[in-house]
């Protein structure tokens, strides 16, 4: 791999290397990064898609290359980190002494109270703290309040204008990051980078794309707007506090009652056509929106000397006001084309139980996006545990925007025999999935298998529904202890789980990737069923829908290419090092029933593969006897 990422680099060529756990990848991408950047006067970016990565990365390998390096490279090797913005506690945002708390109206006064006092911490953190980052903030807080002390870069009022730019925490991170060898970043920073006009990370001609399987979505996240009611009343209550003049925002105020009160008598899913009386309250959203701002544009000519922090203010709030004026313009530009066959966005209104109904548009596929602004102009090598589907690059090639013939694909394989080390145990004789949850014959099925591997078990569920279900059917029944995802913070459980022989572990999606624990706390993951995407996924749907128009198998594009890429992923948590043993069964029957069931198949690490229960429960009960310690 290390040889292939330095043909790669000094011929420009992209490449996708899949490299199983245990191979030491970043390791192999890391040695020729800074090969390549001391030999160009350069620097390469590292992007990844979790902080667990990032961590690793910046407190693990990189300190411990830098002192094998050392004597063997013409200077010492150098790194740093950057992340966004809004990763950083802002002093001016601390500093002000209303910073546009939610009202009452919108949270209740007990969480009120206690949101205060969060933010009270964080003031007080941030007087000590010599980074200002969030990850450094033990413990941590909730979303909501960190917002209240951190701003977007689009919301920055800009370090020469802030009265504590030279103090800026972030500003300190982006020039520690300035001339070094390599910079680790992440996936939404670097999408902000390349599809931006404005350069946020370092010159660099190199990108180097680790947990590659989750660029599609981290750049579909980032390429995406939201409006809500919610979003526009705490606008408005800003710009009353700003302006003093309740006049200035009623047309805004108003606007926002309006649509908010016309979203919810709306259909929840895609919005295919607008009708006319929703694309009049849009316009006129848009004209108050973009009026309001024009006119808190204009404060007094010293206010920027006699109130530095009310200029910043506004400043930053000019910004968020021109942010959502241009997602009301990105969303009826959508209908501006009546095909919807022809939509390059996709606009469906969703329904969050705590923020309420919001309107969402996105790309209906980012391999343009990537194409003309990643690939077009850096060398790209991409990596990670997961990238064949099918058994071959092609579908998240494709999904990239690659371009035929300007790439090369490697599997360098798993330090281990998977055939040798694992089983992948389909229970064929279940009932099939169906919507009514998991059938009492499945509960059985589990029952059993967790039995027979002393505990032990990581339990992957396609829904929460499912999840909750089989921990309580199964928890009176069990001698184990089953720890249910949402229970406590999830560090804490996949901790507690790792510490421990017999407990186990039952979640959903964030658990099917991530997710470390090598040695004999884990022998068993259990797979509910096939990870299909809801059939109501507003985007994922419309994906496929323009597959199937364009004569493409939609199905196997979109919807099993999503279900692979995470039954692989929950496939890999089993084995995590060469003396690791184990089964992975997969209680979904269409697995060996179904056509497509050898495409996921070929998609999982290659197990020995059985459908009979009794072989594997007696596996099973081999793996934690006592004798099977050494």
């Amino acid at each position: 791999m290390a040889q292939a990422v330095t043909q790669a680099m000094d011929t420009g060529r992209h490449l996708a290397v899949q490299a199983g756990t245990g191979t030491g990848k970043s390791l192999a991408y890391l040695v020729p990064a800074l090969r390549h950047a001391q030999a160009t006067g350069g620097t390469v970016v590292v992007s990844t898609a979790t902080i667990a990565l990032q961590n690793q990365l910046v407190q693990r390998d990189l300190p411990r290359l830098v002192k094998a390096l050392d004597a063997h490279l013409e200077r010492t090797p150098t790194f740093a980190i950057m992340k966004g913005r809004s990763n950083y506690v802002c002093l001016n945002r601390i500093s002000a002494e209303d910073m546009g708390e939610p009202s009452q109206a919108l949270i209740e006064e007990e969480e009120l109270s206690w949101m205060g006092k969060q933010v009270a911490r964080v003031r007080e953190w941030a007087e000590n703290t010599e980074t200002g980052d969030r990850d450094d903030l033990e413990p941590g807080v909730p979303d909501l309040a960190w917002r209240m002390v951190s701003v977007t870069a689009r919301e920055c009022v800009g370090a020469k204008t802030c009265a504590h730019g030279a103090e800026c925490f972030a500003e300190q991170a982006r020039n520690s990051a300035r001339d070094v060898d390599v910079v680790v970043t992440n996936h939404a920073l670097l999408a902000i980078d390349a599809l931006s006009d404005i350069q946020i990370l370092p010159e660099h001609d190199v990108v180097i794309v680790d947990e590659a399987h989750e660029l599609d979505s981290r750049i579909t996240s980032v390429a995406s707007n939201s409006l809500s009611g919610t979003m526009l009343r705490m606008a408005a209550r800003r710009a009353k506090k700003l302006s003093g003049k309740e006049a200035k925002v009623q047309g805004l105020e108003d606007s926002a009652a309006a649509f908010e009160e016309a979203l919810e008598n709306q259909v929840i899913g895609r919005w295919t056509t607008l009708d006319p009386r929703m694309k009049d309250l849009m316009e006129g959203l848009r004209d108050d929106l973009f009026q309001l701002r024009q006119r808190l544009g204009r404060g007094p000519e010293d206010e920027a000397a006699k109130n530095p922090e009310q200029a910043a203010e506004r400043h930053n709030l000019c910004n968020h006001l021109m942010e959502l004026h241009d997602s009301v313009v990105r969303m009826l530009q959508v209908f501006d084309e009546p095909d919807p066959a022809r939509h390059s966005d996709v606009v469906w209104l969703d329904m969050d139980g705590r923020r309420g109904v919001s309107l969402q548009v996105a790309p209906l596929s980012v391999a343009g996006l990537l194409h003309s602004r990643l690939f077009s102009e850096k060398t790209v090598i991409l990596t990670s545990a997961t990238l064949t589907v099918g058994g071959n690059f092609s579908a998240l090639a494709a999904s990239w925007g690659l371009a035929k013939g300007s790439w090369d694909g490697l599997d360098v394989g798993y330090p281990f025999v998977p055939e040798r080390s694992g089983i992948l145990y389909v229970a064929r004789h279940l009932p099939a999935p169906g919507r009514e949850g998991l059938s009492p014959e499945t509960l059985q099925e589990m029952k059993e298998l967790i039995m027979a591997a002393g505990g032990r078990t990581l339990g992957l569920f396609s829904s929460r529904r499912a999840a909750q279900q089989a921990t309580e059917s199964l928890r009176p029944q069990l001698p184990f202890d089953i720890l249910l995802q949402g229970d406590e913070a999830t560090g804490v459980l996949v901790r507690r789980f790792a510490e421990s022989e017999n407990v186990c572990l039952f979640g959903t999606l964030s658990l099917w990737q991530g997710v470390d624990v090598p040695g004999r706390s884990l022998s068993l993951v259990l797979i509910d069923r096939i990870p299909f995407p809801r059939p109501d996924d507003p985007l994922l749907q419309a994906r496929k829908e323009a597959a199937d128009a364009e004569g493409r198998n939609g199905f196997m594009e979109v919807s099993a290419t999503h279900a692979a890429l995470l039954l692989a992923q929950g496939a890999g948590r089993l084995l995590r090092r060469i003396d690791d043993r184990g089964v992975v069964a997969v209680l979904d029957n269409r697995l060996v029933t179904r056509r497509y069931g050898s495409f996921f198949c070929a998609s999982m690490p290659r197990f020995w593969q059985t459908t009979d229960p009794d072989i594997v429960k007696g596996a099973l009960r081999r793996l934690v006897s006592p004798q099977s310690k050494g």
